[in-house]
């Protein structure tokens, strides 16, 4: 079915479930898991009612973090934004970390890291980016100032609610770069747990990297 969505216009309809089904000769069962999977790509929409069925949809917004990409919804611009706010504010929770995390909040950060690291170990992207958000919530949530750790918070959650899943934005595999994540954001912690300032804000700026327009595939 991907096939025939990649020959049509992008708003095209493509026919009923159950015209599409026999035009590609499978089961019920597999024709609806091959929908689940191109919807959650953002590859096809379904339509109730008169006229309604399956159509191709628009090409789904990307947002490129570092070497992964997030495929997005329709809300590309405000997720853009969202993402530049919250990498310009991450070092002011850093630094409030720095000073005010406890025992208590280094060991909260570690059980986020272990998420990371378990993710990594069953190579699961998504898994690996939603415990990623865990974790800088986490650290806002450390803030004494309850505007920034609230903004913040707001924030990642605008950004996770448009996420439709994570692919690779580069010919390095997604899944070492993900490792190299793990490695760069437990260091974070430990620099965190150190007290280490120097070092704490110079890794959150390799963390963040500049919001990049996704390139067509044609021309990565």
């Amino acid at each position: 079915m991907a096939t025939l969505v990649s020959a049509v216009e992008p708003g095209a309809r493509l026919g009923t479930k159950e015209e599409l089904r026999s035009q590609c000769g499978v089961s019920v069962g597999t024709f609806n898991e091959a929908l689940r999977l191109l919807q959650s790509r953002g590859l096809v929409t379904v339509k109730p009612g008169p006229g309604g069925g399956l159509f191709s949809a628009e090409q789904s917004p990307m947002v490129r973090l570092g070497n992964s990409v997030l495929a997005l919804d329709t809300q590309q611009s405000d997720v853009a934004n969202a993402v530049r706010i919250r990498d310009a504010l991450d070092p002011l929770l850093i630094e409030d970390a720095l000073w005010h995390a406890s025992p208590a909040d280094i060991s909260g950060l570690k059980e986020h890291i272990s998420a990371m690291e378990t993710a990594v170990g069953t190579a699961d992207p998504v898994a690996f980016v939603q415990a990623n958000w865990r974790l800088h919530a986490a650290i806002a949530a450390i803030s004494p100032n309850a505007l920034l750790s609230s903004l913040y918070s707001s924030l990642l959650d605008l950004i996770e609610a448009h996420t439709l899943t994570v692919l690779p934005a580069s010919e390095e595999p997604l899944d070492h770069y993900i490792a190299h994540r793990h490695e760069l954001h437990r260091d974070l912690v430990d620099a965190l747990e150190r007290r280490d300032s120097e070092a704490a804000l110079g890794l959150i700026r390799e963390h963040n990297t500049s919001l990049q327009p996704e390139e067509p595939a044609a021309e990565r």
